[in-house]
């Protein structure tokens, strides 16, 4: 399993040539699942279970979704025509040319400018039998979506991954001189009072009592516990089947606490560098998981 990205496109087809719906989804990163639904006129009602079907497959992301029908439509109005309105009309023009002796006949003109002989009748389609051919092509274009997003997270799960082992490795790097640089302070520490307190005796027992308050400030022991343990819970997080992209990115808010809190306690050059790299990764870690769903 892996965590998955949230850019994708998706098209599906269902029906034939008379008749063919067609959906196509686009979706790109957002901090929530927000949907925008296009559809045809006809067809308002299908706006709520497009969304319900989009979130049972999409947990988060802007997702941009069309359906389109294309072919005969079965929600064409039809045209009836009136036939006793229009016998009736015919008999009150044929007594008004006898009456009337006036030449020539009715003609179909005639009676077309007349009301209500034809008329428009609205046809209502059928919702059920068109939502089996919209739901199958937007089940198909979501497929297709989830496939491309599995694709991108897979890309980006590397990425992740190598940056990661960068950062594992920085933290190793600096666990190893923690010892030798507690040593050298002593040796600073030692060197300092010695030219303070010349010619002075200084208590060995007081020297060591300073030391170790030096070394108590400087350990920085739990933050390389903790930093660790991020790292390995960012790797538990990548291999889950779900969406955890809030979680990664939490995640690596407490990854930047344990580091400024790091480097604030050791006032070293080459630790500061260090930090500064590990601080590198971490931003780079952070805009790549703003894609992750």
């Amino acid at each position: 399993m892996s965590a998955r990205s949230m850019t994708g496109f998706g098209r599906g087809e269902a029906g034939g040539p008379q008749r063919l719906w067609v959906a196509e989804i686009r979706t790109v990163n957002h901090r929530f699942l927000d949907q925008k639904i296009t559809l045809p006129r006809a067809f308002p009602n299908f706006e709520e279970p497009t969304r319900k079907l989009v979130a049972e497959r999409l947990g988060r992301g802007r997702v941009e979704v069309q359906l389109s029908v294309n072919g005969n439509q079965a929600v064409q109005p039809r045209l009836t025509v009136n036939q006793d309105l229009a016998r009736q009309y015919h008999n009150c023009l044929q007594t008004l040319l006898n009456n009337f002796t006036i030449d020539g006949g009715i003609r179909l003109t005639d009676m077309l400018t007349l009301r209500d002989i034809i008329s428009v009748e609205e046809q209502s389609p059928d919702l059920e039998a068109e939502w089996a051919l919209a739901s199958r092509a937007l089940n198909q274009a979501l497929t297709a979506c989830e496939q491309m997003r599995l694709q991108e997270g897979l890309a980006l799960k590397q990425d992740l991954t190598q940056r990661l082992e960068t950062i594992h490795a920085l933290v190793a790097q600096i666990d190893n001189q923690i010892p030798e640089l507690l040593r050298m302070r002593q040796c600073e520490l030692q060197e300092r009072l010695t030219k303070l307190l010349a010619g002075v005796d200084l208590d060995p027992m007081r020297l060591a009592q300073e030391c170790a308050i030096m070394a108590d400030k400087s350990d920085i022991s739990e933050e390389i516990t903790r930093l660790r343990s991020h790292i390995r819970q960012f790797h538990n997080f990548l291999e889950l089947d779900e969406a955890v992209g809030r979680r990664l990115d939490f995640l690596l808010q407490e990854f930047l606490r344990e580091v400024n809190t790091l480097c604030s306690k050791i006032s070293h050059a080459e630790i500061a560098q260090l930090g500064v790299e590990m601080k590198n990764e971490i931003e780079k870690l952070r805009e790549q998981v703003q894609n992750i769903e």
